[in-house]
């Protein structure tokens, strides 16, 4: 990690963060540190295009990175192969009505080329709270009573913050994802945060954008009053195959 300095947080957790403009470029997007996982503290960050991203034994860390990878809600990619498949699955999906399974199988699910998870037990706490406040959302992937696929984020206005996903069986998060940006694209919600690149969200559709340009995006979603609260019942519960 680069030894330039960058800011600690001030302990208020209404306090402002710095200027994304003054975030390292290496590393891409290191913007602060210290601070805390508070409410107050995780609502502004993801208003102002912020997230915190750190490893056990470090402090919290956060980011802003330069470009910053989206997707748009009307262009989810799944493969022709994968549609097809589709068309017979059994799966169902809902929202928010396992949000804590979604969250532990996140930081638990063994990944290709990855070792250990950055969803440290005070992160998890952290957004299970802001779950139970209505601002964190899950949406499930089912085999029958099985949870088999899953994604989280953070809703704000609107605008959906994507935070992480996981697939218990293969295509489980293909699905996940796919379900969250046909519903949100439904009601008139354009974009999902994906953060980082990686080449797997690259498949899937998801596009860089210029920092300055996504938050210029996202200002007008996040200040929309778009009430908190359960997504249960406005999601509905339908079949994995109507993706197809």
């Amino acid at each position: 990690m680069s030894r330039l300095p960058i800011p600690r947080l001030a302990a208020d957790p209404a306090a402002p963060f710095p200027p994304v403009h003054r975030a390292l470029a290496e590393p891409d997007g290191l913007l602060a540190f210290g601070g805390d996982l508070s409410p107050t503290r995780l609502l502004n960050a993801y208003r102002a295009g912020i997230f915190p991203w750190y490893s056990a034994g470090q402090p919290i860390l956060w980011w802003s990175p330069d470009p910053r990878l989206v997707f748009r809600t009307d262009d989810v990619h799944l493969s022709r192969r994968f549609r097809r498949a589709l068309r017979t699955s059994p799966w169902t999906v809902r929202a928010d009505t396992a949000f804590e399974q979604v969250l532990i199988a996140c930081a638990t699910v063994p990944r290709a080329g990855q070792d250990g998870t950055w969803i440290t037990p005070e992160m998890a706490r952290a957004y299970a709270a802001l779950h139970r406040l209505g601002h964190a959302h899950s949406v499930e992937v089912f085999a029958g009573a099985r949870l088999v696929g899953g994604i989280y984020g953070v809703a704000i206005g609107r605008m959906f913050f994507g935070e992480s996903m996981f697939s218990g069986e293969s295509g489980g998060s293909k699905v996940a994802l796919a379900a969250l940006a046909a519903r949100l694209h439904a009601r008139g919600w354009p974009l999902v945060d994906a953060q980082v690149e990686n080449p797997h969200l690259l498949t899937l559709g998801a596009r860089r954008m210029a920092r300055a340009d996504f938050l210029a995006a996202i200002a007008p979603l996040v200040a929309e009053p778009v009430p908190a609260g359960a997504w249960t019942d406005a999601f509905g519960e339908f079949a994995a195959a109507s993706l197809a």
